[in-house]
């Protein structure tokens, strides 16, 4: 007897068994995972953990649209002959988004819907079968997820809906009764959270490659005392970082070479991989970023259609010093469009060689130790001044540029000089939106971004072929420094109220 004779007869024999039952219909679909039987011991809680870090990746092929696109780093290819984007992407280099734009609505759902998992299984996990060991593990890689989501939302519109409990399953509507909590309490939880990540996770050699470490926990602390001026902890915290093993890499392009991923200069990366399988794993960056009418010289495959966002700024390029090193390994210089015969840089971080078209190997940079060094300096110049210990720490990051050390400044100069260092350092790494945040005021951020919008407007980084800017291009308002709730989410929840301007 075959195999599919078998298996028609072990169905046949499953129907009857149900057939002579007279609450069959009651039963759990066998096809289906419930996920009240679910949770069961550390294999399962695992496979939920690794969904959670999955959905990290569409935070990841999205974030540059919301840190990058909208400052001065980045830019787009313009399509004279396809306007469909300029309400969608375009708006946000040209800050003319609004509450009905449809990818700030997918941020805000998937935003959500990770930390909806994250709370589910934090609850889900109390009935699993763990030792006291496997628990703290799996909690603070929960915890450092559910945290690192509620930092993005709250930089991205102020005060956020917070919830660290799954919905009711027996009162569904209450999901949408929910209001907005203000930012200090967004914090006090992103810390709590973070806090217990830092007591609950190993160092980096005593976890599997590319999860979450206590190094992990201890940055996004520190960034998060950072952003809330809290320089004296952020000092304290950061500092633990440099006896856990991290260092720079010699080369800066090996913190990007697909080869050499969760290097020791890499605390924290999002993790892809290609492969011929269809489980959607790849990355797919450089396609995004590459000049739209380069076909396959940038992307290697004479097929590819590459759509031309994220491209670097003529004011980015020029804020390079001569000879810095890090210019070469991030922005490529190399295509001329052949309609307008000038150069359309693009980012060469993500540019790597691949066997398979439209799926790279490239990790995404989320967490790296030359950003734990830059702020430890900016944190140590804000409580103390530039200290010989701010100096060092910045100085190490120059001079893997091949740039001379700094000294001789006073405390505004170096603060000047370190977001300087940052942008250039972490270009195209999705924190300078947020670094312009926490270092201006709203009104501050706007005279800021609206000088930069003068300077692009009167020399466009890639060529406008004859069609003007509309009006309200590049015109920054205060109130623009926090994202729009979408239209989408008030409807559905009347009490949820929208942030000022929209």
């Amino acid at each position: 007897m075959n195999r599919i004779s078998k298996l028609y007869i072990v169905i046949a024999v499953l129907l009857f068994v149900c057939a002579c039952r007279k609450n069959y219909l009651e039963k759990t679909d066998p096809t289906k995972i419930n996920q009240d039987l679910f949770y069961k011991d550390q294999n399962e809680v695992v496979q939920a953990i690794n969904g959670c870090y999955g959905l990290l990746q569409s935070v990841a092929n999205n974030q540059w649209l919301f840190n990058e696109m909208v400052t001065d780093n980045t830019t787009f290819d313009f399509n004279p002959s396809d306007r469909g984007q300029a309400d969608k992407i375009e708006s946000y280099d040209t800050w003319t988004y609004t509450a009905n734009n449809p990818n700030i609505n997918d941020l805000y759902k998937l935003d959500y819907r990770i930390i909806y998992n994250v709370n589910n299984t934090l609850f889900k996990m109390q009935q699993a079968d763990l030792t006291d060991s496997l628990r703290k593990l799996d909690e603070g890689q929960l915890k450092f997820i559910r945290a690192y989501i509620y930092f993005e939302l709250v930089q991205y519109f102020g005060d956020v809906i917070l919830i660290t409990q799954p919905l009711p399953t027996d009162k569904p509507e209450e999901a949408w009764s929910y209001i907005r909590k203000p930012q200090d309490s967004i914090y006090a939880q992103i810390e709590s959270d973070l806090q217990a990540a830092v007591s609950d996770l190993p160092n980096k050699e005593n976890i599997e490659l590319g999860r979450i470490t206590k190094g992990a926990a201890l940055t996004l602390l520190g960034k998060t005392y950072l952003t809330r001026k809290k320089y004296q902890e952020a000092v304290a915290t950061l500092t633990q970082i440099l006896s856990l093993g991290y260092s720079l890499v010699p080369d800066y392009a090996d913190n990007y070479d697909p080869k050499k991923k969760n290097g020791p200069e890499s605390i924290f990366e999002i993790q892809y991989k290609s492969s011929s399988d269809d489980l959607g794993k790849w990355s797919n960056f450089i396609y995004t970023f590459a000049p739209r009418l380069s076909g396959g010289a940038v992307t290697g495959f004479s097929q590819s259609v590459p759509s031309g966002w994220n491209i670097p700024t003529n004011d980015l390029i020029d804020d390079y010093e001569a000879n810095d090193k890090r210019k070469a390994a991030s922005i490529g210089l190399d295509f001329v469009s052949t309609v307008t015969k000038k150069v359309v840089p693009y980012i060469k971080k993500y540019q790597h060689t691949h066997s398979i078209y439209g799926r790279t190997d490239d990790n995404w940079p989320v967490l790296r130790y030359a950003d734990v060094l830059l702020m430890l300096a900016e944190a140590i110049n804000e409580t103390e001044g530039p200290t010989g210990d701010a100096y060092s720490y910045v100085n190490e990051v120059r001079q893997r540029a091949g740039l001379a050390p700094l000294a001789g400044l006073d405390k505004n100069a170096f603060r000047a000089k370190i977001m300087h260092e940052r942008r250039i350092e972490l270009a195209f790494e999705n924190w300078r939106w947020f670094d312009l945040k926490r270092t201006m005021t709203a009104d501050d951020l706007a005279t800021f971004l609206e000088a930069y919008g003068a300077r692009e407007r009167a020399n466009p980084t890639a060529s406008r072929q004859g069609i003007p800017f509309a009006t309200n291009d590049y015109q920054f308002e205060p109130y623009k420094a926090l994202y729009p709730i979408p239209n989408d989410e008030r409807i559905i929840n009347k009490d949820l109220v929208q942030n000022p301007g929209y």
